[in-house]
């Protein structure tokens, strides 16, 4: 991302919010202890920490998710207690969630209506949709139904949502996570005109270059408690994140892949059409991913990356006349289901964490049973109790999850925590073939080092491992290939060593060059090789 000069608070006087001494309880668990905090008219201030250090907790009791157990909340210079979102939006508070508060049988506009005051009329707020979309680069179909599209594609919709209530405190858990570097830009550009304008921003993210270049203050929490202040413009970010973990951030290491192995996963022109209204058709794609390489995959969201990992992990299985588009170790399997795939060898993080990734209101044991149950976790069809226990205690122990043990509920984790759960529940399976969609999504700087690392580390021990994200630099970080993927077509895999960001933001767009010629071509007319 190119330099922005130094941010510069525009607004002093009066603070817009003033949080003292707030402190949540749940049960044993002590989410925030004693917090104070203040925010500035026009302020972007950045809330820092490890996952579970008790951030989102104390968004939500700002915008009137949950109460505090004790402390005071003083707006625009005078004590009030959010009774609900509804309260916080009539106060003029508006909440971008990590965990988006969407109904997924309903469309765009019909989700946004629902976060406005009166009956808006749907024609014109389509409208409004469209144009704030186009304004700030959030493009998103009004029309379509909020389960049909990616991650990315939710996250404008929630983004759009706050920015239609024209709000006084901007709280935004993660925006930027599934966001491509232009739209990225784009959001800034946004954010620091609304600061301009007198609206206080609260802005939580584990990209500190991100923070570095966007707030003017940062307040860290660890363990549920004001750690420090800085100002982000005089730090860097390796002083930050030993601020928020209290020790030196190891990075992941990659050293170069062995020589490939055979295909452990390859995709023969797979072609699909759309599977809902205003989806992605999959146009003759072809892949090979080798025992032994971790292939990475780019791309702007909705542009085809759901209905690929649906193909790929089973869920969309294909007819059987097209089975061979889809092979797993050299066998055919595109008409089997994801527990046929599985049997053979296929380990998989899927990109939404609650309600694919994982089961809610289950136990994280019970969730680890969902997929692991072939490791011995069953006997003559009955569920080992304790066997199930010890796999789920152990995914804990060696993935750091902070949680009440292994009988905690899924939805009581923080989101880096369950989503650090989810990828050792997949990776503690050994597979010989590994698939992960944004597997950092919402992970602090230690933890998403410590989920890279354990992916190479899988490689290293002979998987072949396939990784779809939109963070580009962490498919710079630990792909040995790298390919475009855009109106659900795929561009050539390059190493990426031979390659850098721009040019693969360039492609992102569905350009990029034919084999063997070094000028730039519609997505259409390139002919795709995976030498």
């Amino acid at each position: 991302m190119s330099a922005e000069p130094r941010p510069t608070r525009p607004w002093r006087g009066a603070s817009q919010l003033r949080l003292e001494g707030i402190r949540k309880v749940y049960g044993s668990v002590v989410a925030n202890d004693g917090i104070d905090l203040t925010v500035e008219p026009g302020e972007i201030q950045a809330v820092l920490g490890e996952n579970g250090a008790g951030k989102s907790t104390l968004m939500k009791i700002i915008y009137g998710v949950t109460a505090p157990t004790s402390g005071c909340i003083y707006w625009c210079g005078e004590p009030v207690q959010v009774r609900s979102p509804g309260h916080a939006r009539s106060l003029g508070i508006g909440m971008v969630f990590q965990h988006f508060a969407l109904f997924e049988t309903l469309t765009v506009v019909q989700n946004i209506a629902l976060a406005l005051p009166g009956r808006p009329d749907l024609g014109d707020l389509t409208r409004r949709i469209d144009t704030v979309g186009e304004r700030y680069g959030l493009a998103v179909d009004p029309r379509r139904l909020v389960h049909a599209l990616s991650v990315g594609e939710r996250q404008r919709v929630e983004i759009i949502r706050c920015l239609l209530q024209n709000p006084r405190l901007l709280i935004m858990d993660e925006p930027t996570s599934v966001l491509t570097p232009q739209a990225v830009r784009k959001l800034f550009e946004t954010l620091r005109q609304l600061s301009q304008e007198g609206c206080s921003i609260l802005y939580i993210s584990h990209k500190l270059d991100e923070v570095r270049e966007l707030c003017h203050r940062a307040t860290v929490l660890r363990n549920g408690r004001v750690s420090g202040e800085c100002t982000p413009a005089d730090e860097t970010p390796a002083s930050m994140a030993r601020m928020m973990i209290g020790k030196e951030l190891v990075a992941c290491t990659r050293g170069e892949a062995a020589t490939a192995g055979a295909p452990r996963l390859a995709l023969r022109g797979l072609t699909q059409p759309a599977l809902q209204p205003f989806g992605t058709a999959l146009q003759n794609i072809e892949l090979e991913v080798r025992a032994g390489e971790i292939v990475g995959i780019a791309g702007i969201s909705g542009n085809g990356q759901q209905e690929l990992l649906q193909a790929i992990s089973g869920e969309a299985p294909l007819p059987r006349r097209h089975a061979a588009m889809v092979q797993l170790g050299g066998q055919d399997v595109g008409h089997l289901g994801s527990a046929a795939r599985r049997r053979r060898g296929l380990g998989f993080v899927p990109e939404e964490r609650l309600g694919r990734g994982a089961v809610p209101a289950m136990s994280l044991a019970d969730n680890a049973l969902l997929t692991a149950h072939r490791r011995s976790l069953l006997r003559r069809g009955l569920i080992r109790r304790a066997a199930v226990r010890s796999f789920a205690e152990r995914c804990i122990a060696e993935f750091k999850v902070k949680c009440s043990g292994a009988l905690a509920p899924a939805q009581s984790l923080s989101g880096g925590n369950l989503q650090k759960f989810i990828v050792g529940r997949e990776l503690l399976q050994e597979p010989g073939i590994m698939v992960a969609a944004q597997p950092t999504w919402g992970v602090d700087v230690g933890a998403a080092a410590f989920i890279r690392q354990a992916l190479v580390a899988l490689r290293d021990a002979g998987a072949a491992v396939l990784v779809v994200s939109e963070e580009l630099e962490e498919l710079f970080e630990i792909c040995d290939r790298i390919a475009v993927i855009a109106n659900g077509r795929l561009s050539p895999s390059v190493p990426t060593r031979h390659t850098d960001v721009e040019t693969v933001g360039l492609w992102m767009s569905g350009l990029w060059p034919e084999s063997g010629v070094g000028q730039l071509a519609p997505a259409a007319q390139v002919q795709v090789s995976h030498a």
